[in-house]
């Protein structure tokens, strides 16, 4: 299982009716003074690489949640791929397979694709599709923007690094990707929270033009970009926190990953709890890879007119409750909060939560704060996505709703990336997956079968069939809203949650 690339030949694994081939660099190591540049190709090597193990994960504090194999070690070494294919893919008279390239989650800060719940097998073997998983730059050495501190470009900052290296990385598949047997002119991007928010991102950045054909955002904190001028304040105070003047950023490159990635930590739980609902670390609206909000090039008809899946979970914020987790307003005083921040920038917007929050019967009691949170953060802007890139390219909106007898019980339900799973099919071994205490695995099994086959089909040829049916998914516009509600049956509703979209009106999107 040999396969040659740009850089030099490749030696993969072949399990579970599956070759994979882990580990590849598609930039070179982003180190010392390659930090916080953009990224560079990678160095030939000679001889045969060992391609059977996981790359590094990008420097972080790993979630004990995530579920990664001990010898996946941290490391600025980070910008590496994993290709995982059919077993006939690339042999004489096969025809060359769709790609799938998977950008992680975890807040622009967090994540690795050698978690469990990224395991593609299931997918490649079943979808008869290649997958391609990427690891990129996160947190402070990802996500900050020191190019204002630099303003003759003298130390080679960037900003949106991370975004470079998945850029980087689309080259690498629009390059390297035939010898594999995947077909370089059929690439679906798809990625979930972050991933999703970067899959956004791509769709309007003009760098990556061509090098995706149809994308599928999952969960996306589609309006989590951000302007100059705040990219600026992060900035400044992040080197303020590292005790650096902003006249000598580039002794960041001095300080060792660890150092960065605790202090990227502390400005992470700053922030949120400064501005309930703001993320401090983010894709920023720089003139190059990003010259404007996603949004913003969405409904002027600048993004890319590729086919789009974009949809989230019903009960997204459980998640960020359960893990006490900054990130997102779930108390009512901070909702009150997030309001409270609007009204100060947009003095207009005055009195615009108790008009949004009488949306939702019973607030604030029960779970009604973390439902405006949810609504917030990824339900009202993936609709606003929706209906305009509905305008460019056929689109598709799903709202996920499933969720095993145990997550129901404790009050979880379809939570944050709980999906993950089911797009995969990388279910725990039976009586080793704790979300199937209760029951539930056959018809979990089956919900995921329908989105595999969904997903994959989507990736084919940019309709996504269920059991070769197109009828079941009608594609979603501003008139009927149809959503596929994903659930033990699916459901097709024209404008579920309609009372909570009416209230959250335009006026808001504009400030989101």
């Amino acid at each position: 299982m040999v396969r040659r690339t740009r850089g030099g030949a490749v030696g993969g694994a072949h399990a579970g009716g599956v070759l994979s081939w882990k580990g590849i660099p598609y930039a070179a190591p982003p180190w010392r003074e390659r930090r916080f540049r953009a990224p560079e190709a990678p160095h030939p090597w000679e001889g045969i690489r060992d391609a059977t193990r996981f790359g590094p994960m990008a420097p972080q504090t790993p979630l004990r949640s995530m579920e990664v194999a001990p010898d996946v070690r941290i490391s600025e070494n980070c910008l590496t791929l994993n290709v995982f294919a059919p077993e006939d893919a690339g042999r004489p008279g096969v025809d060359p397979k769709p790609v799938m390239v998977w950008i992680h989650g975890g807040g622009y800060f967090n994540g690795t694709p050698a978690q469990r719940y990224y395991d593609p097998t299931v997918l490649v073997r079943e979808g008869d599709v290649i997958v391609v998983t990427v690891a990129y730059r996160l947190g402070a050495l990802g996500f900050i923007d020191f190019t204002a501190l630099d303003p003759t470009g003298e130390h080679g900052f960037v900003a949106n690094a991370g975004l470079r290296d998945q850029i980087a990385a689309l080259e690498w598949v629009r390059d390297d990707i035939a010898a594999f047997g995947g077909d370089p002119d059929n690439v679906t991007l798809f990625g979930e929270s972050a991933g999703g928010g970067s899959v956004v991102s791509l769709l309007t950045s003009p760098r990556a033009a061509g090098l995706f054909h149809r994308a599928i955002a999952q969960s996306a904190p589609v309006s989590s970009v951000y302007g100059p001028a705040r990219s600026e304040t992060v900035a400044r105070r992040f080197l303020d926190m590292a005790g650096i003047d902003p006249a000598h950023s580039e002794r960041l490159r001095e300080r060792s990953a660890r150092e960065l990635v605790a202090l990227g930590g502390e400005l992470i739980a700053q922030v949120s709890s400064d501005v309930p609902g703001t993320l401090a670390l983010a894709p920023v609206v720089d003139g190059d890879v990003l010259p404007d909000y996603p949004l913003e090039l969405e409904r002027a008809g600048k993004a890319h007119p590729v086919p789009l899946i974009i949809g989230t979970n019903h009960d997204e914020s459980s998640f960020f409750k359960l893990m006490r987790s900054p990130l997102m307003p779930i108390t009512p005083e901070a909702v009150d909060q997030m309001f409270a921040e609007i009204a100060v920038d947009r003095p207009e917007l005055e009195g615009v939560g108790s008009r949004i929050t009488s949306a939702y019967p019973s607030y604030p009691r029960r779970r009604t704060p973390a439902e405006v949170s949810r609504d917030a953060a990824f339900r009202m802007p993936s609709i606003w996505l929706a209906e305009a890139h509905a305008r460019l390219a056929p689109t598709f909106m799903y709202r996920f709703d499933h969720a095993t007898p145990l997550l129901k019980r404790s009050g979880m339900g379809a939570t944050h990336a709980s999906e993950l799973a089911y797009v995969f099919g990388s279910f725990g071994p039976w009586g080793r997956d704790l979300v199937f205490a209760l029951g539930g695995r056959r018809e979990a099994g089956e919900v995921s079968r329908r989105m595999r086959d969904r997903w994959t089909s989507f990736a084919r040829d940019g309709v996504p069939t269920l059991d070769g049916d197109a009828s079941a998914w009608p594609t979603y516009d501003d008139r009927t809203r149809s959503t596929l509600v994903i659930d033990a049956q699916d459901t097709v509703v024209d404008d579920p949650d309609s009372a909570q979209r009416r209230a959250w009106g335009p006026e808001v999107l504009a400030f989101l």
